[in-house]
């Protein structure tokens, strides 16, 4: 969810694109790790080929780890995060970055919240000081807090409550598919949860999960290595660590029975499903074939559940797929494989997931043939190339990777995960997760219309 703007696509953040492009087939994205006295992890990947900068700061804390009867809150906690501090009032951190032509984003997901920033090179200084003094403190004041719990509540009302479907492929299926709190509860929050927040518990908050010890800085772009832990240990140095919580298991098997629900939707002119399987664990052994298979079955106009449910049988109107609020690759809890899709109303659920079904059994029993694997390797390849060309997009997925596995580098190793899939990873993955017992569905129907009101008999 890009909870500032959008409601689930971090996306359009790029001021500049890099003129560096791969040579060969393999780019090795330049990654120089430091960590300062106070904790906090400095990544500097530089590139010169244009006089601009992309700086994140990544927090590991999300979704996952707000406090229980506080839904909603780390999404409210990044919104604060703008409102100010007794150095830089509200207003200030705007205007400082986009007044000398950069932008500033963040977003919340259930592992990490990220602070993005792109600009030119000159303006780093001003970048660097603005996060770290938010690192800080916060201006903590009632006025700040009801402001930006109204935007909250009004961001929900407009992005789900009067939309079409409103999320339910990613809000509603988590609640669905996870057992425990931590990974079930709706990160949007309700309005109940919403409204209880204190100062106190942004106070909390802020002291508990945003010191420099649980953060990744990530700069890229027009710097050295030594000019950029220079800048952070001039800016973030100062700043002592703070004890954080216990980490917390919110591990989950893969699920034993399919779990079937179905919905009303008033705003909806077509009816849609979503079903949604468990992904491996991070780091595990599937992660990369179930990565592929994703893109083999449901990556765009190509895939297997297009040219077969859209084009072929025509059972529905669209197929899209999505990883929980993430990527495949940036996760540390369990994580849904999602597939969307509007289907026509002389179609049925029963019909997409029986199709589904009949694809997938295809796939653990033939695999997939090289020319077509080839063909959906080419394609990961070239979307993973081409964010990291944008230097805020490679500093934000190197923060990420360095919070969510403890490796930035794994943004070099990525691509050889991908190459090394065989076929037969790719039936084990489709064997083991694409199953119905590890599958959750809703199907979101059309709500009855209501029916007109009676007229006056005339006299």
């Amino acid at each position: 969810m890009h909870m500032r703007q959008l409601p689930f696509l971090l996306a359009g953040l790029s001021l500049s694109l890099s003129a560096h492009a791969a040579n060969s087939d393999s780019w090795k994205i330049p990654v120089s790790v430091q960590k300062l006295d106070n904790g906090l992890t400095v990544i500097v990947s530089p590139d010169h080929s244009s006089p601009t900068v992309g700086v994140s700061v990544v927090y590991h804390v999300g979704m996952r780890l707000e406090p229980k009867n506080r839904t909603g809150f780390a999404h409210l906690f990044e919104h604060l995060m703008f409102q100010g501090t007794p150095n830089a009032p509200k207003g200030v951190f705007d205007r400082a970055i986009t007044g000398g032509g950069g932008r500033n984003n963040g977003s919340t997901r259930p592992d990490f919240t990220n602070y993005v920033e792109t600009a030119p090179v000159s303006a780093i200084d001003s970048i660097l000081w603005l996060e770290a003094d938010r690192m800080k403190t916060l201006d903590f004041n009632e006025k700040s807090l009801k402001n930006q719990q109204d935007v909250v509540k009004e961001e929900i009302r407009v992005n789900v409550k009067n939309q079409p479907y409103g999320g339910f492929m990613w809000i509603d299926i988590s609640q669905q598919a996870f057992q425990k709190w931590e990974n079930n509860h709706d990160g949007y929050g309700s309005f109940k949860d919403l409204e209880g927040a204190s100062l106190d518990d942004v106070r909390n908050f802020h002291r508990d999960y945003y010191g420099p010890n649980n953060a990744v800085l990530a700069i890229a772009g027009d710097v050295t290595p030594a000019q950029g832990f220079a800048l952070a240990k001039k800016y973030f140095a100062a700043i002592p660590k703070r004890a954080t919580p216990p980490a917390t298991d919110f591990s989950e098997p893969l699920n034993t029975a399919e779990k079937r629900v179905e919905q009303s939707d008033t705003l909806a002119q077509v009816p849609a499903i979503a079903a949604a399987w468990k992904m491996p664990t991070r780091g595990s052994r599937d992660q990369a074939p179930m990565a592929v298979l994703g893109e083999l079955l449901a990556g765009g106009d190509a895939s297997i559940f297009y040219q077969g449910l859209v084009k072929g049988r025509e059972l529905s109107l669209n197929i899209d797929s999505l990883y929980g609020l993430t990527s495949p690759w940036e996760f540390d809890g369990p994580t849904l494989f999602t597939v969307f899709a509007l289907y026509k109303p002389d179609s049925s659920a029963n019909a997409l997931l029986a199709a589904m079904d009949e694809e997938i059994a295809k796939v653990v029993k033939n695999g997939v043939d090289a020319a077509t694997l080839k063909r959906v390797k080419t394609r990961m390849l070239a979307d993973w190339y081409d964010t990291l060309e944008s230097f805020l997009n490679r500093a934000d997925t190197l923060a990420k990777l360095q919070t969510l596995w403890g490796d930035a580098n794994v943004a070099n190793k990525i691509p050889a995960l991908i190459e090394g899939v065989t076929s037969e990873d790719i039936q084990r993955a489709a064997r083991t997760y694409l199953t119905v017992a590890n599958r959750t569905v809703i199907d979101r129907k059309l709500a009855p219309k209501a029916a007109p009101a009676p007229t006056a008999a005339k006299n």
